[in-house]
Order: structure tokens, then sequence, then C-alpha cells
């Protein structure tokens, strides 16, 4: 970028003019990293030093490990910077925003089957993400079982939640923030989500909730809610408990109503009691917003709920956050008044039939074994069939090379031996992305098919020469030769590409 850029002069304290932005000392002298500068600088040059430095980001267009959203209309990019300023948290000032939320609130709950009277408006808020919304369902979840067994005359200091092992980390968080025992239910190879039988046989009486997924992070898959409410049923009338079920929608909540309008898993279900789901995911806005609904005003506890009046009238509140910014909720406002049903439920069959694409792209290679299911969330989760000289780790490594940015991990306990890639699809990944991931990841499989031919050849050497005179390997294997040699070969190639020589 070539710009004139006008300084001032500490001595003349005239303007000094320079042709090119980059020639300016601004630029060409380092500023400190970790403490504040002693002057000040023009506001083209900390923008054009910051905006250098951002370049260096990866592309979030081709960030196919997130399921934020990263494209929105232009319009409602405007709407988002002309609110930019609103603090959402002030109702009396900001009314109108304020009512919008409330709007969205009714409108989601709605979309869930909450059983809501004409005359009654839905219960529920609106927060930073999911990760706020289960702190504040759990939190509900934990003072009304607190409740009931002080009624009771009970102990209540030993409260659990039962969860499948892949649940997202924020479930890992209210357990330890907020001192409850998480009673996981390990996985298995081939099944990669909560057994419902196996959940409800761990629920105890100091059990304040099951949480179930509505689209797990790890394959997509929905888990079977319908089914866990009638095993739980049935254990409550044997047992005189009321163990409810907490939904963590985050990803599925904006796709199950468009697609599978029939699959029972919302508030149709008697025991589901509150739902999350993310904005900022499928709901098709900006990081950050999230949503948790209520089934009815007893699933919240009034003692949780905070009345104010110092921004002006009495206005409750029950968040964690205190201030933050109007522009996601107004932003989801625009999104749900803007398409309708009509126009979620075609973007989210467009993401489906690009994930069918992408999937059948990679079952042609031969090569991958698709573990994500075709109803769930649109990605495609796969694994190597031959997990011999290379992993998908590297492959996951190389395709940083040509952009890409998909993850690679193994899964939870007891299933940590299985380690897949995993591609989210949203709005803005089209067709020809997905042709193009196909078409680079055949690439990469052949040189690293490639490398892994050499490696043999040099350590079928090696072993050779190692070998007595009976032809037997006397110190390494072929094998341990092969695996020291691509390791080696995979740490120069990580050197080259972070710049290390």
């Amino acid at each position: 970028m070539v710009v004139s850029v006008a300084a001032t002069d500490s001595d003349t304290a005239q303007p000094v003019q320079y042709s090119t932005f980059f020639a300016s000392r601004y630029v060409r002298d380092p500023l400190p990293r970790f403490r504040m500068p002693e002057q000040s600088i023009p506001r083209e040059a900390a923008y054009q030093i910051i905006n250098d430095e951002l370049m260096l980001d990866g592309n979030p267009r081709l960030n196919l490990a997130s399921f934020v959203t990263t494209w929105m209309e232009p319009e409602c990019d405007k709407l988002i910077m002309d609110s930019v300023n609103k603090n959402y948290v002030d109702m009396d000032e900001y009314p109108v925003t304020t009512e919008l939320q409330n709007r969205c609130v009714n409108m989601i709950a709605h979309l869930f089957n909450a059983p809501i009277k004409e005359d009654e408006t839905a219960i529920g808020v609106g927060t930073v993400g999911s990760s706020e919304a289960i702190m504040l369902a759990g939190l509900a979840f934990k003072r009304k079982w607190q409740n009931k067994r002080k009624e009771q005359g009970k102990p209540c200091d030993k409260p659990n939640i039962v969860t499948g092992a892949n649940v997202q980390v924020c479930w890992e968080k209210f357990a330890r923030y907020f001192e409850v025992e998480l009673k996981e239910v390990k996985l298995s190879e081939g099944y990669y989500v909560m057994d419902p039988v196996k959940a409800v046989e761990m629920v105890d009486e100091n059990t304040i909730c099951v949480a179930a997924i509505l689209g797990s992070t790890l394959t997509g898959e929905f888990e079977d809610v319908k089914l866990l409410n009638n095993l739980l049923t049935e254990k409550n009338k044997e047992t005189g408990w009321d163990v409810p079920i907490h939904v963590d929608a985050a990803s599925g909540g904006f796709i199950a109503p468009f697609l599978y309008p029939e699959l029972e898993w919302d508030f149709r279900l008697p025991l589901v009691k509150s739902i999350n789901v993310s904005g900022h995911k499928y709901g098709l806005v900006y990081p950050g917003v999230g949503w948790v609904i209520w089934r009815s005003k007893e699933d919240l506890p009034e003692e949780l709920i905070f009345h104010i009046n110092y921004l002006g009238t009495d206005q409750p509140t029950f968040t964690l956050n205190f201030s933050k910014g109007s522009s996601q909720i107004i932003a989801q406002y625009y999104q749900l008044i803007r398409l309708g049903f009509e126009g979620y439920k075609n973007i989210m069959q467009n993401c489906m039939e690009n994930t069918a694409i992408l999937r059948e792209g990679i079952e042609a290679t031969g090569r991958f074994e698709i573990l994500s299911k075709e109803a769930g969330v649109p990605l495609v989760a796969f694994s190597l069939k031959d997990s011999g000289r290379y992993t998908v780790f590297d492959i996951s490594e190389h395709l940083r090379r040509f952009g890409w940015i998909v993850p690679a991990y193994t899964m939870p306990a007891n299933a940590e031996h299985v380690a897949v890639l995993r591609v989210v699809i949203r709005e803005d990944f089209s067709r020809s992305l997905a042709e193009r991931l196909v078409s680079d990841i055949v690439k990469i499989l052949h040189e690293l098919d490639a490398h892994s031919a050499q490696v043999l050849k040099i350590s079928s050497a090696i072993a050779k020469q190692q070998s007595g005179d009976d032809g037997v390997v006397t110190k390494k294997s072929v094998l341990e030769t092969e695996r020291e040699i691509f390791a080696y070969w995979r740490d120069q190639v990580k050197k080259k590409q972070t710049g290390i020589c």
C-alpha cells in the first residue's frame, strides 16, 4: 500500500509529507511489543502496522475447523457497525435493542416448540455464545436441585451432570467452575456419541440433569434425545426422582427444525427443560452470540435473576457478562426476519448438498473411512484406512500449504486410538471449494505416498546392512527404521513451513 501520509515534526510542529508510507519511521522503527510506546503515532501508521501483522492470520473462509459464521450480507455488516457502540445491557437507554432481543428469544422458542400460550412471552436470554448459555442453564439446574434437596432435608453438596465423553469443553468448564461432578459416558469405536442407555444407568439422586448434544463437535451426529427422554421418564417413575434433560443444540439447533422437522429432540419432549443454541454458528451471525431458552418460568429460579436500577429503570438481568455490544443481537434479528423459515431451510439444504459432494469426493479416493453420519450437522469427519507411515496429522499439516485449515484430532475416551480429520461445511463453502479441497487432498496423498516409498527403499537398505549373515535384522526392524526416517522427514517439512532453518 503506497499513500501520502502527513505526520507532525516534533521540532517545527509542521506537517511532514511522506511520499510513501513504508518510508516513514513509524514503519521502519519497531514498536515495543509488550509495553505501551512512549509517543503517539499517526492513525494511518497504527492501522498499517496492525493490518500488516493480521495478513499472517489464516483466511476465515478457508478455516474448515470452525463452525463459526465467516460471511454475512453487506446490509447486515452495516447494521453491525452502526450499533457497535451500543451497550446491550443498558435496556433503558436502548429499549429498541432490548425489544429486538426479546423478539429473537420468542422466535427461537417457537422454533423449538416451547409450550408458550398466546398471552405469554418465552423465557430466555441472549448470551455471548453457547458457553455462557450452558453456564446459565447449568446454574439453573443446580439451584433448582439444591432447593428441592433442602426442602426434603437431604444433603445438596454433591451435584453431578451426566454427559457423553464427546461434549464440548464448556461442559467441563461449568463442572469445574461451579463444583459439579461431570459423569461421562465413554465412547467406543464406531459409536461416537452418548449412549442413552448407559447415560440413564449413571443417573442417581444427585444428578441435576442429563445433557444431550444435538450435533456432536466430533462427528456432527445428533444424539437420540427422544430415547433418552423415554428411558429417563421410566427411571424417574421407578425412583421418584425428577431428573431433567438439557439439550446442547449449539450446532444443530438451527439445522434440525429446517431439515428434520419430524425429529423430536426439543420441548416436545416433557423432560427437556432448557436448550442452548449458537447464533454465531448455523444461526448465521458473526461471533459472538448465543441463546438459552427455558421451557417455563418454573425452570429458571427467581433468585438467579438480578434487578438493577442504576442504568435508569428496574432491569432484570441473568447473564454472566454484564456490558457487551448490541451488534450481534441486532444481526441475529436481521437474519431471522431477512431469511425467514424458507431462507434458513434453503441455506441448510445447500450446506448438506455440498457436504454430500465433499463426502463422495473423499470416499472416491479409496483411502478414507467416513465416520460422520449423513443426517446431522453438515460436516465430514474421516479417518485413514491405512494408518501406516503417515497420519491424518501429516495431511492436516500439508493442507495448510494450500491455505486450508482442517483439524486433525483423536477421539475421547475410550476411542483415543481413532484419529480423524473434520471439515465443517458453512454457508460460504461452495461446491467449487469442495471439489478443490478434494483435489488438494489427492495431491497430498500422492506426495506422501512418494515419500513413503523412498522411506521404504532407504530403510530396507539400512536394515539389510544391519542384518547378520543369516539375513535376520539384529538391531532395528525395517518398520522401526521407516518410522525414524519418516519422522525426520516430517520434522524437516515442518521446519520449512515455519521458516526454521
